[in-house]
């Protein structure tokens, strides 16, 4: 049982365009709400078999549309008391700097996001630390393993308002 045809998305992985039917958009609006479903609540809420179901979920990671399957963890729960926002400038705009810079913070684990962005500043990064002796640690390893950068600017959270990664399903479907 297929729906209509509802939008596209694009791969940044493949450079495929991925055509997202109604069911599908149904399925990866209530996943990503809450992954741990049974095949079973999922189709009786969109309307296909348990078989149904896992075949199209399995179809939508493997077409890399789901990314990854996450428990979203309290920071807090764990001793990570520090959340900040880092805005990160370089002296040059070169691809090169911006590379090793990339390279860098893939394998720092105090790193939860970090986006390459517009404006005035290059990136943000989403960091947490168990305290603030912990967090000016990370600062200065950052800063020694990427000499180029011109400023770095902390915000620190005082409060996590909202936490997740739901994106408006809504929007390429109506149900």
């Amino acid at each position: 049982m297929t729906g209509p045809l509802v939008g596209v998305t694009s791969s940044a992985w493949t450079g495929r365009s991925h055509v997202i039917e109604r069911i599908d958009a149904r399925l990866l609006d209530l996943v990503q709400r809450n992954n741990r479903l049974t095949s079973e609540e999922l189709g009786a809420k969109v309307g296909l078999s348990a078989s149904g179901v896992q075949r199209r979920l399995k179809r939508l990671r493997s077409d890399r549309v789901i990314e990854a399957d996450v428990s979203i963890v309290s920071p807090k729960a764990i001793g990570r008391n520090v959340t900040a926002l880092v805005h990160i400038s370089f002296e040059r705009d070169r691809t090169d700097i911006l590379d090793r810079f990339k390279r860098s913070i893939r394998k720092m684990t105090e790193v939860m996001s970090a986006f390459y962005v517009t404006g005035q500043v290059d990136f943000v990064l989403l960091v947490t630390a168990n305290d603030i002796e912990d967090y000016a640690h990370f600062t200065q390893c950052l800063t020694h393993e990427n000499p180029d950068i011109k400023r770095f600017e902390t915000m620190v959270v005082l409060d996590r308002v909202k936490a997740g990664f739901t994106l408006p399903m809504a929007s390429i479907a109506c149900w």
